[in-house]
């Protein structure tokens, strides 16, 4: 007792500090998970939430039972898991290419240049993709396409190119991010050991395998971790524009975030969007547990050796 008042004492500035943080998770991460019971409510606004029937599981049904189940988990799971792997690769190349780069100015202006893509809202984004792949007049179908002597391609009927698509403008949004988080770690390895790597003889390829990659290691898993916990909860900010969430499109980009969307905007049904909610919640947090336990017991086995 008297050693944790001895530590309160001496730390007070900082758990000070701590404070905001602590009331404004309170705030907007635990008081609102009342609203959990929703989903398991028919909800009703004229009875409000207290006064709304309980129904089970029965807005989950349709995470088992219906098409649209099945579709709009396929494309969150699959979306997702190339935007982390391809994403990862890319950026952690990006991150070390740029670290190559020994012009201070040169290396300034590519790292602004990579990075302005993750500041630019998604909205804009949506619409820059409609700037070149409009029929009629979009950049690639009047200058590419015309170049090749074929005719326009009418991109937002064709649901075939989408998820190549979808993938580029993603990890071309996002890979800035993730690229100055890599960067920077990159930075942050002692440069005693590439010096050592030089004495030996090692090539730069064989010091980008042996000292920068093993560096990076503790970031590329806490990275991933992370987006593993957000797979059913991610940006999927191009999904929801017109014309990508409807017509011949929807089984391309449709998510469980579109689901919500859909089931609380357009349809009003609160129940199931609740349960959708509820179910990127426990599943990201599963995911997480289950992927930081995997990287512990390989970490363990490996320092055995």
């Amino acid at each position: 007792m008297k050693k944790s008042k001895k530590i309160l004492k001496h730390f007070w500035p900082m758990y000070l500090m701590f404070l905001p943080g602590v009331i404004y998770l309170f705030i907007n991460s635990y008081i609102p998970m009342f609203g959990i019971q929703i989903a398991f409510r028919q909800y009703n606004a004229a009875k409000g939430v207290y006064g709304s029937p309980w129904c089970g599981l029965k807005n989950f049904e349709f995470l088992t039972r219906t098409k649209d189940a099945f579709i709009m988990i396929r494309n969150t799971v699959l979306y997702n898991l190339v935007f982390i792997i391809l994403g990862t690769v890319l950026a952690v190349a990006t991150a070390i290419i740029l670290n190559e780069i020994r012009n201070k100015k040169a290396k300034q202006l590519y790292q602004t240049i990579i990075l302005i893509p993750f500041l630019i809202s998604m909205v804009i984004v949506s619409y820059l993709a409609y700037a070149f792949l409009s029929t009629s007049d979009g950049f690639i179908n009047n200058t590419i396409v015309k170049l090749l002597g074929n005719p326009a391609v009418d991109w937002y009927n064709t649901p075939k190119y989408w998820p190549f698509i979808l993938v580029i403008i993603n990890i071309w949004k996002g890979l800035g991010y993730n690229m100055i988080l890599y960067y920077a770690t990159i930075c942050g390895i002692d440069s005693t050991l590439y010096e050592a790597a030089v004495v030996d003889g090692a090539t730069r390829w064989q010091r980008v395998v042996h000292v920068t990659l093993p560096g990076l290691k503790s970031t590329i898993i806490i990275l991933t971790l992370m987006a593993l916990g957000g797979i059913f909860r991610s940006d999927f900010g191009l999904f929801y524009q017109v014309p990508l969430n409807s017509g011949p499109l929807i089984n391309i980009t449709q998510t469980i975030d579109t689901y919500v969307y859909r089931g609380l905007i357009q349809n009003n049904n609160v129940g199931m969007s609740s349960a959708a909610g509820l179910y990127q919640s426990v599943v990201g947090f599963v995911l997480v547990v289950a992927a930081n336990a995997i990287v512990r017991k390989i970490d363990s086995d490996s320092s055995l050796f």
